[in-house]
């Protein structure tokens, strides 16, 4: 049984963590097949993508099992070399930046346990719609280690410094509405994965072109100097106002109808 199963209906690319037996706990498999779900997702035809996980729960965090094959291992070897995202991940960042780093918006739906592996995994993505009774974790420190799977770089741009800290130092689980306070994730739905779907639809109905746009526009604007930001809104700009796609756009609101892409 794959560990990671993609499916793509109207342009929605729906992938599920499919270890329910283990509540999805991440192994050297699954890590695999995370990045090799975003490499087909990102060859696919999908404008919007949907994250979620099979079973009881999104993800219960690392296998704990697969850590003994880490023992006398050289770690260094292991895990500094950076062998993906263009030299920039290992393999365990990957597995979580594969999703910030689509083209297209990435939306994940949670339920049960997000913990560990399993919340950096989910913070890859653009979105997070939560059930109520989700318990989310920076779970690394019950087991004497810190975040290494790209949570680091997107944790410091949803919550405070303090909340930050206070996550990653106890380890103690938070539910959804405490999530929600915080930042950690952005609605509370009692079906998620409905409403990923439906969010999922909404967005793949506007604009591809201006889809990607906005998504590569607002990574510049997380991370790079005001100059370079209004630089990168004229360009992307420059790229979309007069092409065919933006006059389907604007004919389409016109008509009041839904405009037709190709």
């Amino acid at each position: 049984m794959s560990r990671v199963t993609v499916t793509v209906t109207d342009h929605i690319a729906h992938v599920q963590l499919n270890r329910p037996e283990k509540r999805n706990a991440v192994d050297p498999e699954m890590f695999e097949a995370l990045i090799a779900a975003g490499a087909a997702v990102a060859g696919s035809t999908a404008r919007a993508v949907v994250l979620s996980g099979a079973g009881e729960g999104f993800c219960a965090g690392i296998d704990v099992g697969s850590l003994g094959g880490m023992i006398g291992k050289d770690i260094e070897a292991m895990i500094m070399p950076r062998t993906h995202g263009e030299g920039t991940t290992n393999q365990w960042q990957e597995a979580a930046m594969v999703w910030r780093r689509l083209e297209i918006p990435v939306i994940a739906a949670l339920h049960g346990v997000c913990f560990g592996a399993g919340l950096q995994i989910a913070l890859g993505a653009d979105v997070r719609i939560a059930a109520p009774e989700t318990r989310l974790a920076v779970m690394e420190m019950k087991w004497g280690i810190v975040p290494d799977m790209g949570g680091m770089v997107l944790l410091p741009r949803l919550v405070r410094s303090d909340v930050l800290r206070r996550l990653v130092y106890t380890a103690t689980p938070i539910d959804a509405a405490q999530a929600e306070r915080w930042g950690l994730v952005t609605e509370i739905a009692e079906d998620p994965l409905a409403a990923a779907m439906a969010l999922a639809r909404e967005v793949a109905g506007q604009s591809p072109k201006a889809i990607r746009a906005a998504k590569a526009l607002i990574s510049v604007a997380e991370q790079e100097d005001k100059e370079a930001v209004l630089l990168a809104e004229s360009r992307l700009q420059a790229g979309l106002i007069g092409t065919p796609e933006q006059m389907e756009v604007i004919a389409a609101q016109f008509a009041k109808r839904a405009p037709v892409f190709d």
